[in-house]
């Protein structure tokens, strides 16, 4: 095992909060007793971080086979924990990352954050949080002037539907617990996931504080109630799977593991922005302005790419839509 970086704990800390009810605890961390706190209500409470520099996605390109299963890290240090002095966790900024497709050109993705709870111990390099999520999907900036994105986005705008041009207008995913769909809440835990076996190239033990894991189970898209913009829709999140190796086909695991810097203190007027800046997307493309994430990779190191038959079928699929759905627009 490689020799892990040291990090100092910064002034400040008095902890406490873990202790404060036995459920909190490993091995079974119980945060039930918690609120679910919106990220962005309690900035003011904030007073230290750690950052997910290294967030390591990965999932079965192929649902059901273990052998097709991809490793790809997203955009760094868009992910962090905020907590207080006391270790009480507040607020979990969201990873993103995007896929390009062939005839759509390049999408962004985000597991949004829309409830947070949880602890952070410094001493211990110990975590535990819950969150509640959604997946978004929308073109980026640099799929705008493509042929096919332009002439149905001109089509949708005259007739007052909705296409998802940026963030703020996005296809929206139901994500689940994996194991239990009801379950609004999923864990964020201590440790690699033990669903699979990690890569090296996946790992960053030698440079991270700690690593904590979580899951998500892939749900299908929420429908609009409009034929034309629901079909659309899922024509879009096809190509986006597509891409991205069934990323977000229903069904379909999705795990990552969070590897995090040491704790640093904060400074509530930057996490604002930061926060912000990643609510609203950073509008150039889906790589990120403190380096891009990495491509899907298989286990021995080999990138995935998209086979070329699925794409042809993938702009038949455009054209069927068009030609169903042209003489009504």
């Amino acid at each position: 095992m490689a020799k892990a970086k040291k990090y100092k704990i910064p002034p400040g800390w008095i902890g406490g909060f873990m202790e404060s009810n036995p459920a909190f605890s490993y091995p079974d961390p119980d945060l039930s007793s918690l609120p679910m706190l919106c990220n962005m209500d309690n900035i003011d409470k904030l007073t230290r971080q750690q950052a997910a520099i290294w967030p390591q996605f990965s999932w079965q390109t192929i649902p059901g086979d273990e052998t097709s299963r991809c490793y790809q890290m997203f955009a760094p240090d868009i992910s962090r924990i905020g907590y207080t002095d006391q270790g009480r966790a507040y607020s979990i900024i969201c990873p993103q990352q995007g896929a390009c497709s062939p005839s759509f050109g390049c999408l962004n993705i985000e597991v949004t954050v829309t409830g947070n709870r949880g602890w952070v111990d410094e001493p211990s390099k110990t975590l535990a949080a819950d969150i509640s999520v959604e997946g978004q999907i929308w073109f980026s900036p640099s799929a705008h002037e493509n042929f096919f994105v332009r002439m149905i986005w001109d089509l949708f705008a005259k007739n007052g539907l909705p296409f998802p041009s940026s963030k703020a207008k996005s296809i929206k995913i139901n994500l689940y617990h994996a194991e239990n769909p009801i379950r609004e809440a999923l864990p964020i835990r201590m440790g690699e996931s033990p669903r699979f076996k990690n890569p090296a190239f996946a790992r960053h033990e030698a440079e991270a504080f700690a690593v904590a894991n979580v899951e998500v189970k892939i749900g299908p898209i929420r429908k609009v109630g409009n034929e034309v913009v629901d079909e659309f829709n899922q024509l879009v999140m096809d190509a986006f799977n597509l891409a991205s190796g069934n990323l977000l086909t229903p069904g379909n695991i999705l795990t990552w593991n969070v590897w995090v810097t040491g704790p640093q203190l904060v400074d509530r007027q930057e996490w604002r922005d930061h926060a912000e800046k990643w609510r609203k997307s950073i509008d150039t493309g889906h790589g990120s302005p403190d380096g891009p994430g990495t491509r899907p990779r298989y286990f021995d190191g080999r990138l995935f790419s998209p086979v070329e038959s699925a794409v042809e079928e993938e702009i038949d699929k455009i054209i069927a839509y068009l030609k169903k759905h042209l003489p009504k627009l």
